[in-house]
């Protein structure tokens, strides 16, 4: 009951109050137009494929009839949520402009293409009087937006109000296995398009809603194929959706911070350029239909308060509707916390909208299927009063029938109380333009020279419709005095208004509060911090994102009014001042700030003599450390277009600078990936794509039949599978029954474009190992990450490490502080050694290394070391009666990131020992103390502290990295992105010199 209690004051204190359960008498007020003519036929297949009238409403039971519209069935070929039917996105597509074509309701747009150029289309429905005034209500929807356009005039903004409509942007099937979205969207852009039933007339001459029927198209179209194939195969298995969209699968719905992906780009550009009030994503999981609208705690805690208040109303009041038509399995408290900002709805939350979702029960694919629940799914709680049934048939029919209600009924309540949503959201504008008065900050300041993470995070920011500035003139302000451990008798409230004062230099960039969007700003830049203690037990997603520590770039957060008057510009073409070329000559030298694209100008300078410095050198007025390129025999102009792309910064100089360097390679790359998942790797090839670093892309079953990879290869890269084990990472899938065949047929044309095989079960096999052992053995570079660096270590590639123990720890998505232990490996270059590097953590996973094969040799020792019983106290050494007391030798005490040192005893013939060259080199180490937790969720951190994330093992004349963190994650790791490339770069030079 304490969550309910806490709902209701935000229900009785919102604005709006009166509206919340305004609707007194649903099944009366949405109800059709009997005057008009049904269309029978269709009508009589809604009812057939409807499973059980519970799984109707009045609002879906029927279709009202047209003599010039078409419906859906003219180019399905049956109504929509048939069984054993899905169409294309160009089928889907072809029915909307259908519809345009022969109603002046509908408008369709085209809002941007795939990455593999698939097209993306919204179509806008509404009165005709509304569509042929879009333009000019878009103009007033501007400005509201942008309140600063108006002068903050609150009685402006009230005209403003009265003279417009609200946009209501809907969108449909992200998560390509979650099919129904497209078609129920069909039938819902008819029944706007066509339906003369009162509540249906209002909404049409009170807002538009605008659809994306298919948002991640590419995916779409491989389950269409896939589920053609299973109704071709019926009673066989039927290959699971490996690839969805070209990059990745479910987490295309985590990219709304990164911006990463094209369907992201193009859905936020859409919300924002049509300046719509909600942005409501459509969802398959749970039974029958969860409106996740109010979810569960924490919420974000970037929002703006009224937004907490809208999801109140809108939850709770659909949820009402839909019980009042006695459809079971109707909630919207459950738990989905809403604390990231990643997801693509999160898009309209941050940007002063109404985030909403959905999630309907659906089947993943077409099939009418018997479906038995869990005890969860059918309990009866109080914010789900009439549960799901124990046991169901399931049809997509009845699924189309739950999300159209659900729909019809909430952009019904949404068009009676537009004049309060527009009202609100001119609000959200204006309290995100005053954020430096009321709530702070007023500014953050980046605060280092340029490179290609800080670009990459600028050009983040402006995708975001982030306004971006620029000091003209130094400027010194106030700044916070960073939190330290309290002193006995220190006056707290003394120190908690320390301050200093802070100096930027002209030309930093700065992010001004005092912006529409400066939410999303502040969401990004800002620190998050997930109490252990939590009510929330079970984080949905992750827990810290901060950039400037995943990005590794210093970012100060400024609360003193003052930067905001100072000499300050807005960069108003952002890629003008990115990535520059100066000086005069024929070298180019190209420093190495740990870049993430420096190693793609060596593939893109293929017939250029590049070279790498050994060490850090001066040159032209300029500091270059070690790693850094050097670039002869290459086209001014294309070097130009070449670091301005990568975001990095070219000096050309009169000669080659005297400093020690070699030969840059451009090693050969293979990507290996398996059958069983390719969605965490996905984010990896992404990243080389983008880097212009070039790879094949092979599977383990390549690999299982290759017997010589190092003579194609210098490096291959495993990347994450994703919480995969080394079982199954060998055994691949259960054998039993047919072949799953992933390939280009006439009847799946869209599988095989990335890879293919005639049956996806096998893996890796023992031969697969063998063969990667060799690769390694004869000189190559094995890069893995989480499950597959548990692989390597279980598969004795890494001598002398284990995956260590992780205790009690608690970590969900965290970031951490790490440090640096080897300084002198080229895996480092470019980084500030003596720093601490943010990390991102999964699960808190760490390293243990040894100087010996199977860790062998670990006494208790260090400050755990244990004393014999014997006389004296606790810190002392006993000594035996009736003789001289002989010291022992000294107890090594080594740091949890050190191998322990053996004596001569331990390693006279001791066949397990690892001669020096061959010993594990331990890159990177978690921290400790208080500074171990930089963002998120960390409970019982004492088990991993300090212990090795990063090593480098050696196997024969090769090397495998081993990284216990996922440095290539989500296009938000940008700070660790450069030890895997610096790592491919030096692939060579990673062999310990014998001491």
């Amino acid at each position: 009951m304490s969550r309910l209690r806490s709902l209701l004051p935000l229900c009785l204190s919102f604005a709006c109050t009166g509206a919340l359960f305004g609707q007194t008498n649903i099944a009366v007020e949405l109800k059709p137009d009997l005057s008009q003519p049904i269309d029978q036929a269709y009508t009589a297949k809604i009812k057939q494929y409807t499973t059980d009238p519970f799984f109707n409403s009045p609002l879906t039971s029927y279709l009202p009839a047209s003599k010039t519209v078409p419906t859906p069935d003219k180019v399905l070929g049956d109504v929509s949520g048939a069984p054993n039917m899905l169409p294309y996105a160009e089928d889907v597509y072809k029915y909307f402009r259908l519809l345009e074509k022969s109603s002046p309701r509908v408008k369709v747009f085209s809002i941007g293409h795939t990455e593999e150029g698939r097209e993306m289309i919204a179509a806008a429905i509404g009165d005709e009087s509304l569509i042929a005034k879009m333009q000019e209500n878009d103009a007033r929807l501007a400005k509201l937006a942008d309140p600063r356009t108006i002068g903050m005039d609150d009685a402006k903004a009230a005209e403003l109000v009265k003279q417009s409509f609200p946009v209501y942007y809907i969108t449909g099937t992200i998560h390509s296995p979650e099919t129904g979205a497209p078609t129920a969207l069909m039938e819902l852009a008819y029944r706007l398009a066509v339906d003369n039933s009162p509540y249906i007339q209002y909404i049409r001459t009170h807002m538009v809603v605008l659809i994306t029927p298919v948002v991640e198209v590419d995916g779409r179209d491989r389950m269409v194929d896939i589920y053609k194939w299973h109704v071709a195969h019926p009673n066989q298995q039927w290959p699971h959706l490996i690839y969805w969209g070209h990059y990745v699968a479910h987490d295309n719905n985590r990219d709304a911070m990164g911006m990463t992906l094209d369907l992201t780009r193009n859905v936020e550009n859409t919300y924002i350029n049509f300046h719509a009030q909600v942005l409501h994503d459509l969802h398959e999981s749970v039974p029958f239909l969860y409106d996740n609208t109010v979810g569960d705690g924490p919420y974000n805690a970037w929002i703006d308060p009224l937004l907490n208040g809208e999801w109140q109303m809108l939850g709770w009041n659909n949820i009402q509707s839909m019980t009042a038509f006695g459809m079971p399995g109707v909630f919207t408290h459950g738990d989905f916390d809403t604390w990231s900002p990643g997801y693509l709805m999160f898009i309209a939350a941050m940007h002063n909208g109404i985030s909403r979702l959905y999630e309907t029960f659906g089947n993943g694919g077409a099939d009418t299927e018997k479906r038995i629940l869990s005890p969860d799914d059918y309990a009866r709680t109080w914010y789900r009063p009439n549960p799901p049934l124990p046991q169901v048939v399931w049809s997509q029919r009845d699924n189309n029938n739950y999300e159209q209600t659900a729909l019809l009924s909430t952009i019904s309540f949404f068009a009676q109380n537009s004049q309060q949503f527009l009202s609100n959201y001119y609000t959200k504008s204006k309290r995100s333009i005053e954020k430096p008065a009321n709530a702070g900050p007023a500014a953050y300041v980046i605060d280092e020279p340029m490179s290609s993470r800080q670009a990459q995070m600028l050009r983040t920011l402006a995708l975001q419709h982030v306004e971006i500035s620029r000091l003209d003139a130094s400027a010194t302000v106030n700044a916070p005095v960073p939190a330290k451990p309290e002193s006995k008798g220190e006056d707290k409230d003394k120190k908690k208004d320390e301050v200093k004062t802070e100096t930027f230099a002209s030309g930093r960039y700065v992010i001004r509060m005092d912006q529409p969007y400066s939410r999303i700003a502040d969401a990004l830049l800002d620190r998050q911090y997930w109490a252990p203690d939590d009510p929330q037990k079970t984080p949905y997603d992750d827990t810290g994102w901060s950039f400037p520590d995943l990005f590794h770039v210093k970012v100060v957060r400024i609360t003193d009014p003052a930067i905001l008057k100072a000499n300050l510009s807005p960069v108003k073409d952002l890629e003008s001042e990115i990535g520059t070329t100066s000086g005069s000559g024929s070298v180019y030298a190209v420093n190495n700030n740990s870049e993430v694209t420096l190693l793609g100008l060596r593939y893109t300078f293929k017939d250029a003599t590049i070279s790498v410095a050994d060490a850090a050198f001066d040159a032209g007025g300029h500091h270059f450390a070690a790693g850094s390129l050097l670039i002869e025999n290459a086209d001014a102009a294309k070097v130009k277009d070449a670091v301005h792309e990568a975001g990095l910064e070219a000096f050309a100089l009169g000669a080659m600078p005297e400093v020690a360097h070699h030969n840059a390679p451009a090693p050969r790359i293979a990507f290996m990936h398996t059958w069983i998942a390719t969605q965490t790797e996905g984010w990896w090839r992404e990243a080389f794509d983008r880097a212009h670093v070039p790879f094949d892309y092979i599977s383990t079953q390549t690999v299982a039949k290759e017997e010589d990879l190092r003579t194609k290869y210098d490096v291959i890269v495993f990347a994450p599978v994703g919480r995969s084990s080394t079982q199954t990472i060998i055994n691949g899938m259960p054998m039993y029954g047919n072949p799953i065949p992933w390939e280009k047929t006439d009847l799946t044309p869209n599988l095989g474009n990335l890879d293919s095989t005639p049956d996806m079960r096998p893996g890796l096999t023992w031969a697969g190992v063998q063969h990667l052992q060799d690769f390694v053995s004869k000189g190559g570079l094995l890069i893995t990450a989480e499950d597959t660096a548990q692989f390597a270590v279980e598969m004795g590639f890494a001598p002398g490490v284990t995956v260590a123990p992780r205790g009690n720890v608690r970590v969900v998505g965290t970031t951490l502080n790490a440090a640096f232990v080897d300084k002198t490996s080229p895996i480092t270059n470019g980084y500030d050694t003596a720093a601490d590097l943010g990390v991102y953590s999964a699960e808190g996973m760490t390293f243990s290394v040894s100087n010996t094969i199977g860790g062998g040799g670990r006494r208790h020792l260090g400050s755990g070391v244990e004393r014999p019983t014997g006389r004296g106290g606790p810190d002392e050494l006993d000594s035996p009666e009736d003789r001289a007391f002989v010291a022992p030798e000294a107890t090594p005490h080594v740091k949890p990131w050190e191998a322990v040192p053996l004596n001569e005893d331990q390693a006279r013939d001791n066949i397990n020992l690892i001669p020096e060259p061959y010993r594990p080199q331990v890159i990177l180490r978690f921290g400790s103390g208080k500074g171990f937790l930089l963002d998120g969720l960390l409970d019982n951190g004492g088990s991993i502290e300090e212990k090795p994330i990063v090593v480098d093992a050696h196997l024969g004349e090769g090397n495998v990295l081993l990284f216990a963190n996922n440095p290539v994650y989500r296009g938000e790791t940008l700070g660790t992105y450069a030890l895997v490339f610096n790592a491919i770069q030096n692939y060579d030079r990673l062999a310990k010199t014998a001491k």
